[in-house]
């Protein structure tokens, strides 16, 4: 194709157009010299029911530069009279040390236990609390989050993203991703709630803190 259209040409994934870039030069040109114009990002099918284009990885446009520079600014000014992400990073080293040392030394697959502290780092950043590694709501919400990415780059999915328009009436993974992701967002909607009606203006305590003080702004 590149032989016979050049560099840039367009192919169709299913209805979807699709643009190709060939070689190191095209590639630099669109995604270094015009970064702005290329600064979008597609829709993932599989999750627009539930996301509709909002929040910080699946907003675009406007909405998603000015989400992307307020969650910079905050994550800037965590340190500032409250808790740094070093410290929170530094509170969940600590609490890994110590279920490592539970094994006595016998043979261990920490993978669980890696995904519990990176987990537990953005819960502290975002909720303002880290969750006991056996804690059922956590777990059930880890669980949650692998499950649903492991469907989303499932092959089903795929097919779903090319042939959205039709599939979304029968039965397939998009139906259990779109339930994973509601009860995840119920979560997440019932802890605002819970910050929204102790909030304290003079005193952010994390992520949804500083989010419910700049809508009021």
């Amino acid at each position: 194709l590149r032989e016979k259209y050049g560099d840039v040409f367009t192919v169709h994934l299913g209805p979807k157009p699709v643009v190709m870039l060939y070689g190191a030069e095209a590639i630099r040109e669109a995604l270094v010299d015009q970064a702005e114009a290329f600064s979008g990002r597609g829709t993932i099918a599989v999750v627009q029911p539930i996301f509709k284009d909002y929040g910080v990885i699946f907003a675009n446009g406007e909405r998603w530069k000015a989400l992307r520079r307020f969650s910079l600014a905050t994550m800037r000014d965590f340190g500032m009279g409250k808790r740094s992400v070093e410290e929170r990073i530094q509170e969940e080293a600590r609490c890994l040390v110590e279920d490592l040392r539970k094994s006595q030394g016998a043979p261990l697959d920490p993978t669980f236990l890696f995904q519990c502290i990176t987990a537990n780092i953005i819960c502290s950043i975002v909720f303002g609390e880290r969750f006991d590694y056996k804690d059922r709501q956590f777990l059930r919400l880890l669980d949650l989050f692998y499950r649903t990415f492991s469907l989303i780059s499932s092959l089903s999915s795929q097919v779903f993203e090319l042939f959205s328009g039709f599939l979304k009436y029968f039965p397939g993974t998009h139906i259990q991703v779109s339930k994973n992701l509601q009860e995840i967002l119920d979560y997440i909607g019932h802890s605002v709630e819970k910050h929204r009606a102790t909030l304290d203006p003079n005193s952010p305590r994390d992520f949804i803190d500083t989010y419910l003080l700049r809508m009021e702004k």
